[in-house]
């Protein structure tokens, strides 16, 4: 049928595919998370994870997409729809355009991050520290998590030029199209992320041992990564970080496998293809990942590399290693921009699935669709870079759309395939042109233990990531009383250096602060002594200000800065949601004028 379009080749949505799923989590996350959960015990809960869930839900997408993609839905509501067979499941896509709309404003910051580091490794100027707080400073102010608004300053980091840089380019392939854009820079991008992995590997093999810290060798660093930990198995967190894992790392529940599944045609194999990209994706991270980061930090670093979060592995402790490694200049750029071709070849897969709705929703071209996209993700990426402080709306952002929501839209995508789709008709979807045999016990268990497994992760998170929570339901009253007593940040700046400079008392305290009675030597020491105390030691009556406060009498002014900024984020999220949602009701009413929901199964394409 003339019109349709199609991936070129298996091969090529086989690369797609793994290259959405391959991405930073795999060389930066899973290190860390299982190095803390029990080392080589995490991968029993890991490994069951991807059993019960990971490959079972990914077969699932691929199942309900290409059912719905022969059927003239290519984009998550009307593929809803095509399932549920009622026009009104069309909203339950929202939340699959949400999630990777959302996600991309701050993942394209973390992929401009790694182009910025590969860059610097080239002009040498990564290879001058020699300690992992020089590298701590470096990634601060680079990424302008040092306050709000920094990362906009061109005059103080370059991290802008590098995010308008990638995010152009991220558009310019999504404007080439499935076959010319995605495909082409997967078949390129995924040999290319195995090439310098390899070599970097390879140098990460061959380092032998620290001379200034015997004992720290590869084997040891080896055996820091892997050595089990059962001790660990014991508490849930291990079992709740591993899902996780899986979630973060297959990208199940994105909306990104549904969307791609779409374009295969009828008798086009998916068992095999699913299968092997979830393989592809496991190479990435067990092989690769777990082989090269936390090994090669733990010969330099000892058993502190352990300690490191995420960013701080692979943006302040690596940099350090690769500083103390013979090459390291070479092999830092080699691993910064492999980390960079995993995140363009992820966060491409993240604007597909969006700017497919937009075209087929809205009836629209691929360049207009793109401009539609570029103006929403850019008013998303502006807010996430302009509150960098503590790169706290990455975080925010990231636990509800990258963490939340993503259980959320798997539940619900197990409850469709398993009693509303039907195990009968996704099995046998699962099974036309399949090249492998498949259980259909897969099936069953869509049906049974996946959506029980996905609502005890649920459970599981909001339980552990409470502090997500209580940043939206505790007291605003100190920010009035803030507002209130100091008007502005200007009248409180000038009221600092009326203390420093002697001319006048601050009034920003009662005889009982003891901010009002000490002498600072620099404006920075009094503002520095100001954001240091409790709130309740530095405004105004302290038995007023107590009473307003409530049960939060000892939260801080940066804790205060975090829940505004978290409750900001939380802003833009539901803007986001609303936005999508007017969306895909335009997209319904049009739909069905066209008559697009009269007769599903009139709209089979060809085999």
């Amino acid at each position: 049928m003339s019109g349709k379009i199609y991936w070129g080749s298996r091969l090529g949505v086989v690369l797609a595919v793994a290259g959405s799923a391959v991405g930073l989590g795999n060389f930066l996350r899973f290190p860390g998370v299982a190095a803390q959960n029990g080392a080589g015990a995490f991968m029993i809960p890991y490994f069951i994870a991807l059993l019960i869930v990971g490959i079972p839900l990914a077969w699932a997408e691929w199942s309900m997409g290409r059912y719905a993609g022969t059927r003239g839905f290519h984009s998550a509501p009307g593929i809803f729809a095509a399932l549920v067979r009622k026009k009104s499941a069309a909203f339950l896509g929202v939340f699959a355009l949400l999630i990777p709309l959302m996600v991309y404003t701050y993942y394209v910051i973390i992929e401009a991050w790694c182009l910025g580091y590969a860059f610097h490794y080239l002009n040498g100027a990564l290879m001058k520290g020699d300690n992992a707080e020089q590298y701590g400073t470096f990634f601060t102010t680079f990424t302008g998590a040092g306050a709000v608004g920094s990362a906009l300053d061109t005059t103080a980091t370059p991290i802008l030029y590098f995010v308008i840089f990638t995010f152009v380019l991220n558009f310019g392939l999504i404007i080439l199209g499935l076959n010319k854009g995605i495909e082409i820079v997967c078949k390129i991008a995924m040999p290319l992320m195995i090439f310098c992995a390899v070599c970097v590997l390879i140098r990460v093999l061959t380092l032998g041992s620290n001379p200034d810290w015997p004992g720290e060798s590869v084997a040891n660093g080896l055996n820091f990564m892997w050595d089990p930990d059962f001790s660990k198995l014991k508490e849930p967190s291990t079992w709740l970080e591993a899902a996780g894992q899986i979630f973060f790392s297959l990208s199940v529940g994105f909306g990104v496998i549904i969307n791609y599944a779409s374009y295969l045609r009828k008798k086009e194999d998916i068992a095999l293809s699913g299968l092997t990209a979830s393989t592809t994706n496991e190479f990435f991270e067990v092989c690769l990942g777990g082989l090269i980061t936390l090994p090669a930090a733990f010969i330099f670093l000892g058993v502190a590399a352990g300690s490191f979060g995420t960013f701080g592995l692979g943006f302040n402790a690596l940099p350090n290693v690769f500083a103390l490694m013979p090459g390291g200049q070479f092999f830092g750029f080699l691993w910064y921009f492999m980390l960079f071709l995993a995140a363009i070849t992820s966060s491409i897969s993240m604007l597909q699935p969006v700017s497919a709705f937009i075209q087929e929703g809205l009836g629209v071209n691929r360049v207009t669709a793109a401009t539609i996209l570029a103006a929403m993700t850019g008013v998303g990426c502006s807010f996430t870079m302009y509150y960098s402080s503590g790169l706290g709306a990455i975080d925010t952002i990231d636990f509800w759309c990258g963490t939340f929501l993503i259980v959320v839209l798997a539940l619900c995508q197990s409850i469709i395939y398993g009693w509303i789709f039907g195990v009968e008709r996704g099995h046998e979807e699962l099974r036309r042109g399949a090249l492998i045999p498949v259980p259909k016990l897969v099936s069953y268990m869509l049906k049974y233990v996946t959506p029980v497994f996905l609502f005890v992760i649920l459970i599981g998170t909001i339980a552990d990531k409470g502090v997500y929570f209580e940043r939206l339901t505790r007291s605003t009253d100190f920010l009035t009383l803030e507002n209130d007593r100091i008007g502005s940040l200007d009248d409180l700046n000038g009221k600092v250096l009326a203390l420093v400079e002697g001319t006048a008392a601050p009034d920003i305290g009662d005889s009982e602060s003891e901010f009002t009675t000490r002498n600072f030597a620099t404006l920075d020491q009094a503002m520095m002594a100001l954001q240091s105390q409790e709130v309740a030691a530095v405004f105004g009556n302290r038995a007023d200000l107590l009473a307003g406060m409530g049960d939060n009498q000892s939260l801080t002014l940066a804790e205060y800065e975090a829940d505004t900024i978290a409750r900001r984020s939380i802003m833009i999220i539901l803007g986001a949601l609303a936005i999508l949602t007017l969306m895909v009701g335009i997209a319904v009413y049009r739909w069905t004028k066209l008559n697009k929901f009269i007769d599903f199964d009139s709209h089979l394409g060809e085999d």
